[in-house]
Protein backbone atom coordinates (compact mmCIF):
# COMPACT_ATOMS: atom_id res chain seq x y z
CA UNK A 1 0.00 0.00 0.00
CA UNK A 2 1.66 3.44 -0.99
CA UNK A 3 2.28 5.93 1.46
CA UNK A 4 1.40 9.77 1.13
CA UNK A 5 4.59 10.27 -0.05
CA UNK A 6 4.12 7.70 -3.01
CA UNK A 7 2.09 10.21 -5.45
CA UNK A 8 -1.50 9.29 -4.49
CA UNK A 9 -3.47 12.04 -3.69
CA UNK A 10 -5.56 12.63 -0.34
CA UNK A 11 -9.54 12.57 -0.65
CA UNK A 12 -11.16 14.78 2.07
CA UNK A 13 -14.81 15.29 1.93
CA UNK A 14 -16.48 18.05 3.55
CA UNK A 15 -13.93 20.65 4.31
CA UNK A 16 -15.72 22.07 7.90
CA UNK A 17 -13.19 22.52 10.89
CA UNK A 18 -11.22 19.17 10.30
CA UNK A 19 -11.19 18.50 6.55
CA UNK A 20 -10.32 22.46 5.71
CA UNK A 21 -7.38 21.90 8.19
CA UNK A 22 -6.26 18.93 7.24
CA UNK A 23 -5.85 20.13 3.69
CA UNK A 24 -3.68 23.17 4.28
CA UNK A 25 -1.52 20.84 6.61
CA UNK A 26 -1.63 18.42 3.86
CA UNK A 27 -0.51 20.76 1.12
CA UNK A 28 1.84 22.28 3.29
CA UNK A 29 3.72 19.18 3.54
CA UNK A 30 3.81 18.80 -0.13
CA UNK A 31 0.83 16.31 -0.93
CA UNK A 32 -1.79 16.87 -3.08
CA UNK A 33 -5.34 16.78 -1.60
CA UNK A 34 -8.88 16.25 -3.35
CA UNK A 35 -11.74 17.54 -1.58
CA UNK A 36 -15.13 17.20 -2.25
CA UNK A 37 -17.97 19.60 -0.89
CA UNK A 38 -21.53 19.76 -1.13
CA UNK A 39 -22.28 22.90 -2.76
CA UNK A 40 -20.52 25.04 -5.63
CA UNK A 41 -20.99 27.91 -3.33
CA UNK A 42 -18.40 25.90 -0.53
CA UNK A 43 -16.26 25.12 -3.03
CA UNK A 44 -16.12 28.72 -4.62
CA UNK A 45 -14.82 29.77 -1.23
CA UNK A 46 -12.97 26.88 -0.28
CA UNK A 47 -10.48 27.55 -3.72
CA UNK A 48 -10.64 31.36 -2.42
CA UNK A 49 -9.02 30.14 0.91
CA UNK A 50 -6.71 27.45 -0.49
CA UNK A 51 -7.90 24.54 1.03
CA UNK A 52 -6.89 21.59 -0.97
CA UNK A 53 -5.21 21.23 -4.57
CA UNK A 54 -8.08 20.50 -6.35
CA UNK A 55 -12.41 21.38 -5.07
CA UNK A 56 -15.66 20.48 -6.95
CA UNK A 57 -19.00 18.87 -5.82
CA UNK A 58 -18.42 16.03 -8.63
CA UNK A 59 -17.53 12.67 -6.40
CA UNK A 60 -15.90 11.68 -9.43
CA UNK A 61 -12.90 14.15 -8.24
CA UNK A 62 -12.24 11.54 -5.54
CA UNK A 63 -10.79 8.90 -8.15
CA UNK A 64 -7.17 7.98 -7.99
CA UNK A 65 -7.07 8.74 -4.34
CA UNK A 66 -5.38 5.92 -2.12
CA UNK A 67 -7.05 7.80 0.83
CA UNK A 68 -10.23 9.21 1.35
CA UNK A 69 -10.58 10.69 4.87
CA UNK A 70 -14.88 11.33 5.18
CA UNK A 71 -14.81 14.72 7.35
CA UNK A 72 -18.25 14.66 7.26
CA UNK A 73 -20.76 15.86 10.15
CA UNK A 74 -22.38 12.72 12.26
CA UNK A 75 -25.47 12.92 10.26
CA UNK A 76 -24.36 12.89 7.05
CA UNK A 77 -21.36 10.12 7.90
CA UNK A 78 -23.91 8.13 9.41
CA UNK A 79 -26.72 8.75 6.32
CA UNK A 80 -23.71 9.22 3.33
CA UNK A 81 -25.27 10.31 -0.06
CA UNK A 82 -25.60 6.83 -2.64
CA UNK A 83 -23.59 8.96 -5.03
CA UNK A 84 -20.82 9.40 -2.92
CA UNK A 85 -20.62 5.60 -1.84
CA UNK A 86 -20.54 4.95 -5.55
CA UNK A 87 -17.79 7.43 -6.31
CA UNK A 88 -15.44 5.93 -3.55
CA UNK A 89 -12.55 3.93 -4.87
CA UNK A 90 -12.67 0.29 -4.07
CA UNK A 91 -9.03 0.46 -3.37
CA UNK A 92 -8.81 3.01 -1.37
CA UNK A 93 -8.01 3.02 2.77
CA UNK A 94 -11.13 4.97 3.72
CA UNK A 95 -11.12 6.87 7.34
CA UNK A 96 -13.61 9.12 9.01
CA UNK A 97 -13.10 11.57 11.76
CA UNK A 98 -16.43 11.48 13.81
CA UNK A 99 -16.71 11.98 17.53
CA UNK A 100 -18.03 8.63 18.02
CA UNK A 101 -16.96 5.37 16.89
CA UNK A 102 -18.95 2.13 17.92
CA UNK A 103 -21.91 3.70 15.64
CA UNK A 104 -19.75 4.50 12.72
CA UNK A 105 -18.20 1.35 12.39
CA UNK A 106 -21.07 -0.36 12.51
CA UNK A 107 -23.18 1.68 9.58
CA UNK A 108 -19.91 1.76 7.24
CA UNK A 109 -19.61 -2.02 7.41
CA UNK A 110 -22.89 -2.75 7.08
CA UNK A 111 -22.67 0.09 4.13
CA UNK A 112 -19.76 -1.83 2.30
CA UNK A 113 -21.44 -5.12 2.56
CA UNK A 114 -24.27 -3.65 0.68
CA UNK A 115 -21.92 -2.90 -1.90
CA UNK A 116 -20.47 -5.60 -2.17
CA UNK A 117 -16.80 -4.80 -1.16
CA UNK A 118 -16.14 -7.10 1.56
CA UNK A 119 -12.68 -6.64 0.71
CA UNK A 120 -12.70 -2.83 1.78
CA UNK A 121 -13.76 -3.41 4.98
CA UNK A 122 -10.24 -3.97 6.53
CA UNK A 123 -9.01 -0.63 4.86
CA UNK A 124 -12.06 0.94 6.69
CA UNK A 125 -10.04 2.73 9.98
CA UNK A 126 -12.04 4.71 12.29
CA UNK A 127 -10.39 7.59 13.65
CA UNK A 128 -10.88 10.68 15.71
CA UNK A 129 -8.65 13.78 15.76
CA UNK A 130 -9.18 15.57 19.25
CA UNK A 131 -8.21 19.04 18.28
CA UNK A 132 -11.30 21.76 17.59
CA UNK A 133 -12.38 25.29 17.91
CA UNK A 134 -15.84 26.86 18.37
CA UNK A 135 -15.97 27.86 14.35
CA UNK A 136 -17.46 25.72 12.14
CA UNK A 137 -18.17 25.57 8.06
CA UNK A 138 -15.51 26.71 5.33
CA UNK A 139 -14.08 29.55 7.06
CA UNK A 140 -13.30 27.54 10.04
CA UNK A 141 -10.40 25.80 8.65
CA UNK A 142 -6.60 26.65 9.98
CA UNK A 143 -2.96 25.43 9.69
CA UNK A 144 -1.73 23.61 12.58
CA UNK A 145 -4.50 22.73 14.60
CA UNK A 146 -3.59 18.91 14.65
CA UNK A 147 -0.05 20.17 16.07
CA UNK A 148 0.06 17.95 19.59
CA UNK A 149 -2.72 16.77 19.97
CA UNK A 150 -3.88 12.85 19.77
CA UNK A 151 -5.48 11.30 16.80
CA UNK A 152 -6.88 8.08 17.66
CA UNK A 153 -7.81 5.15 15.43
CA UNK A 154 -10.17 2.05 16.69
CA UNK A 155 -9.16 -0.48 14.24
CA UNK A 156 -10.86 -4.16 14.54
CA UNK A 157 -9.64 -7.59 14.59
CA UNK A 158 -10.04 -7.86 10.76
CA UNK A 159 -8.11 -4.20 9.92
CA UNK A 160 -5.65 -4.18 7.54
CA UNK A 161 -2.11 -3.35 9.03
CA UNK A 162 -1.13 -1.39 5.96
CA UNK A 163 -4.23 0.82 6.26
CA UNK A 164 -3.68 1.81 10.20
CA UNK A 165 -0.24 2.37 9.18
CA UNK A 166 -1.22 5.03 6.18
CA UNK A 167 -3.97 6.75 8.42
CA UNK A 168 -1.13 6.75 11.31
CA UNK A 169 1.17 8.57 8.55
CA UNK A 170 -1.56 11.08 7.94
CA UNK A 171 -2.33 11.90 11.58
CA UNK A 172 1.57 11.98 12.23
CA UNK A 173 2.25 14.09 9.24
CA UNK A 174 0.15 16.94 10.24
CA UNK A 175 1.65 16.88 14.09
CA UNK A 176 -0.72 14.51 15.69
CA UNK A 177 0.29 11.97 18.38
CA UNK A 178 -1.33 8.85 17.59
CA UNK A 179 -2.47 5.51 19.54
CA UNK A 180 -5.42 3.19 19.12
CA UNK A 181 -7.99 2.04 21.62
CA UNK A 182 -11.03 -0.57 21.12
CA UNK A 183 -14.38 1.31 20.09
CA UNK A 184 -16.19 0.79 22.98
CA UNK A 185 -13.55 2.28 24.73
CA UNK A 186 -13.03 5.46 23.05
CA UNK A 187 -16.97 5.89 23.42
CA UNK A 188 -16.92 6.02 26.67
CA UNK A 189 -13.91 8.37 27.48
CA UNK A 190 -15.53 10.64 25.05
CA UNK A 191 -19.08 10.63 26.85
CA UNK A 192 -16.96 11.74 29.83
CA UNK A 193 -14.38 14.64 28.43
CA UNK A 194 -16.05 15.87 25.19
CA UNK A 195 -20.20 14.86 25.49
CA UNK A 196 -21.19 15.63 29.08
CA UNK A 197 -19.28 18.98 29.40
CA UNK A 198 -21.50 19.79 26.61
CA UNK A 199 -24.63 19.05 28.03
CA UNK A 200 -23.25 20.33 32.06
CA UNK A 201 -22.43 24.14 29.92
CA UNK A 202 -25.88 24.19 28.83
CA UNK A 203 -27.64 23.60 32.21
CA UNK A 204 -24.92 26.34 33.57
CA UNK A 205 -25.92 28.54 31.32
CA UNK A 206 -29.79 27.58 31.78
CA UNK A 207 -29.37 27.66 35.82
CA UNK A 208 -27.74 31.09 35.29
CA UNK A 209 -30.46 32.61 33.20
CA UNK A 210 -33.00 31.26 35.16
CA UNK A 211 -31.97 31.75 38.44
CA UNK A 212 -30.69 35.25 37.61
CA UNK A 213 -34.30 36.48 36.34
CA UNK A 214 -35.97 34.34 39.20
CA UNK A 215 -33.94 36.83 41.82
CA UNK A 216 -34.15 39.55 39.34
CA UNK A 217 -30.24 39.82 39.32
CA UNK A 218 -30.93 38.21 35.69
CA UNK A 219 -28.61 41.82 33.70
CA UNK A 220 -26.41 41.85 36.44
CA UNK A 221 -25.02 38.07 36.33
CA UNK A 222 -24.70 38.66 32.51
CA UNK A 223 -22.93 41.97 33.08
CA UNK A 224 -20.39 40.34 35.42
CA UNK A 225 -19.80 37.11 33.84
CA UNK A 226 -15.87 36.95 32.95
CA UNK A 227 -13.17 34.81 31.71
CA UNK A 228 -14.70 31.69 34.73
CA UNK A 229 -17.92 31.62 33.35
CA UNK A 230 -17.04 32.01 29.12
CA UNK A 231 -14.39 29.00 29.81
CA UNK A 232 -17.07 26.85 31.92
CA UNK A 233 -20.17 27.38 29.26
CA UNK A 234 -18.43 27.55 25.85
CA UNK A 235 -19.25 23.93 24.77
CA UNK A 236 -22.79 24.67 26.15
CA UNK A 237 -23.21 27.42 23.85
CA UNK A 238 -22.12 25.43 20.41
CA UNK A 239 -23.53 23.78 17.81
CA UNK A 240 -26.85 22.43 19.24
CA UNK A 241 -27.15 20.66 16.54
CA UNK A 242 -24.30 18.99 17.02
CA UNK A 243 -24.69 18.30 20.58
CA UNK A 244 -27.74 16.68 19.81
CA UNK A 245 -25.78 14.19 17.41
CA UNK A 246 -23.59 13.07 19.64
CA UNK A 247 -26.40 12.51 22.80
CA UNK A 248 -27.64 10.24 20.20
CA UNK A 249 -25.54 8.17 18.94
CA UNK A 250 -23.73 7.93 21.97
CA UNK A 251 -26.44 7.48 24.43
CA UNK A 252 -25.45 4.84 26.73
CA UNK A 253 -21.91 6.21 27.50
CA UNK A 254 -23.56 9.80 28.09
CA UNK A 255 -25.96 8.68 30.23
CA UNK A 256 -23.80 6.83 32.65
CA UNK A 257 -21.29 10.53 32.28
CA UNK A 258 -25.15 12.21 33.57
CA UNK A 259 -25.09 10.08 36.63
CA UNK A 260 -21.40 10.01 37.69
CA UNK A 261 -21.78 13.93 37.82
CA UNK A 262 -24.59 13.89 39.19
CA UNK A 263 -23.31 12.03 41.79
CA UNK A 264 -20.70 14.24 42.43
CA UNK A 265 -23.23 17.74 42.20
CA UNK A 266 -24.96 16.25 45.18
CA UNK A 267 -22.32 14.60 47.20
CA UNK A 268 -20.54 18.48 46.81
CA UNK A 269 -24.22 20.09 47.45
CA UNK A 270 -24.13 17.70 50.67
CA UNK A 271 -20.82 19.60 51.97
CA UNK A 272 -22.40 22.99 51.70
CA UNK A 273 -25.63 22.38 52.92
CA UNK A 274 -23.78 20.56 56.59
CA UNK A 275 -21.47 23.22 56.24
CA UNK A 276 -18.75 20.87 56.07
CA UNK A 277 -15.96 23.31 54.77
CA UNK A 278 -12.88 21.47 55.25
CA UNK A 279 -14.15 18.35 53.23
CA UNK A 280 -15.45 20.66 50.87
CA UNK A 281 -11.98 22.29 50.67
CA UNK A 282 -10.60 18.84 50.69
CA UNK A 283 -12.72 17.91 47.02
CA UNK A 284 -11.93 21.07 45.70
CA UNK A 285 -7.86 20.27 46.45
CA UNK A 286 -8.52 17.07 44.72
CA UNK A 287 -10.21 18.45 41.62
CA UNK A 288 -7.15 20.95 41.35
CA UNK A 289 -4.64 18.34 41.67
CA UNK A 290 -6.69 16.33 38.92
CA UNK A 291 -6.86 18.69 36.04
CA UNK A 292 -3.60 18.85 35.33
CA UNK A 293 -3.56 15.66 33.93
CA UNK A 294 -6.42 16.31 31.68
CA UNK A 295 -4.75 19.15 29.64
CA UNK A 296 -1.87 17.77 27.84
CA UNK A 297 -0.79 14.98 29.97
CA UNK A 298 1.01 11.62 28.69
CA UNK A 299 -1.14 9.11 26.84
CA UNK A 300 -1.91 6.05 28.32
CA UNK A 301 -0.78 2.48 27.95
CA UNK A 302 -3.05 1.03 25.53
CA UNK A 303 -3.15 -2.57 24.65
CA UNK A 304 -0.57 -3.78 26.43
CA UNK A 305 1.95 -1.76 24.98
CA UNK A 306 3.30 2.30 25.17
CA UNK A 307 1.22 4.29 23.41
CA UNK A 308 4.14 6.09 20.82
CA UNK A 309 4.92 2.57 19.61
CA UNK A 310 2.68 0.93 16.92
CA UNK A 311 -0.05 -0.31 18.14
CA UNK A 312 -1.91 -4.27 17.50
CA UNK A 313 -5.47 -3.82 16.28
CA UNK A 314 -7.35 -4.28 18.57
CA UNK A 315 -9.16 -7.29 19.17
Amino acid sequence: MPALSDGQPVGIVGLGLIGGSLGLDLQAAGIEVRALVHRESTALRARERGLASSIGTDPALLQGCGLVVLALPLDRLLAPDPALLDALPSSAVLTDVGSVKRPVLAHWRALLLGLGRREQLGRFVAGHPMAGTANSGVEAGQPGLFRGRPWVATPEGDTDPTALALVRELAERVGSRWFTCPAADHDRAVALISHLPVLVGAALLAAADRAGTAAGVGDLARFLASSGFADTSRVGGGNPELGTLMARTNREALLQALAAYRRELDGLESLVQAERWSELAGRLSEAQSLRPAYLGGDPPPLLGLAADDRPAAAP
